[in-house]
Order: C-alpha cells, then structure tokens, then sequence
C-alpha cells in the first residue's frame, strides 16, 4: 500500500456546520411561537404535536449527521503497488468498488477550484486509464497536486524497474 486517501476534513465539517445551525432552530420556533401565543402550549394535545414533532426533527438531524460522516469516513481511495482502488460509499447501504491496475494509467489530472480549497489545499485528482472506462476520481482529497506527483512518481520507477527486469530476463536467456 502506498496511500490510503480520504476526503479532506473541511468536507465533513460543511456538514457539521450544517448540524450546529439546525440544532437551535426547534427552540427558535418555540420562543416565537410562545410570544405570539402564550397560551398556545397550555394545551396537552399541541404540547404532545409539539414534542413529536420536535422528536421526530432531531432523530432526523442525527440521521443526517450519521448518514455525512458515513459518506465522508467510508470513501476511500487506495494506491497499491499493482492498482488503484476506488470505495465510494453513495449511500448507508449503497457502496461501489472499482479497481484499475497501475499499467493502464494514462493521465493524472489534479484540479483545485475555489477559495477554500485553494487556501485549505484540497481537491480533485482525475486518473485516466488506457481502456474505455470511466475516469476514477479522487474527490476533495488534502494536496491533490503532490498526490499527483507521487502517484506518477511511482509509476516512472515501476515502468523503470520493469525494464531492468526484462533486460534480466534476456541476459539469461
């Protein structure tokens, strides 16, 4: 294994934001809802409408938060020293795994747009095989230039290494 990549951590922490600002928005409602009707909540039927509800959003917001960190923690991309392997976790039961083999690798492209991820250094980097398959993408990965740099860097010394080996391999015969 040569890398093992995950998402930078900013991605997770847009989601998270997200969480903290839903988190005060049911109390909001409450405060508003009481001074405009005081005696709104001296009823037992709206107070029971009202902790339902207020149940059913926070087990909702959690979901959402569990379901993020689910995506951000199991996407994965691994480089080895014979191929790529791509784990994109789509949903919390939906995964998809796909693989290239490090001979097969044509281009590396790695791209940064924004702001924020040019200050925080995170991007994309696009691998271009030599078939007819689809592209694989590191997405929002921390220094998407220098993961570029190494990958190609490990493939000029395996394609220099293998030729070493084949000039072996004739000598011998």
């Amino acid at each position: 294994v040569i890398l093992i990549l995950r998402r930078h951590w900013f991605i997770f922490f847009k989601s998270f934001f997200v969480f903290l600002i839903a988190i005060p928005a049911p109390i909001i409602f409450y405060i508003f809802i009481n001074s405009l009707c005081s005696d709104l909540f001296n009823y037992f039927i709206f107070k029971i409408i009202f902790f339902l509800f207020l149940s059913s959003y926070y087990l909702s917001i959690w979901l959402f938060l569990f379901s993020s960190f689910v995506d951000y923690y199991l996407d994965v991309w691994i480089v080895t020293n014979q191929r790529i392997l791509n784990i994109e976790q789509k949903a919390l039961f939906s995964r998809v795994v796909s693989e290239q083999k490090i001979e097969r690798i044509q281009d590396i492209t790695s791209e940064v747009h924004g702001i924020l991820p040019t200050f925080l250094d995170y991007g994309d980097v696009h691998i271009q095989n030599a078939g007819a398959l689809e592209k694989f993408i590191f997405k929002e990965i921390p220094r998407p230039a220098s993961i570029r740099k190494k990958i190609l860097t490990f493939i000029k010394q395996r394609k220099k290494f293998k030729k070493i080996l084949e000039k072996k391999d004739k000598i011998k015969i």
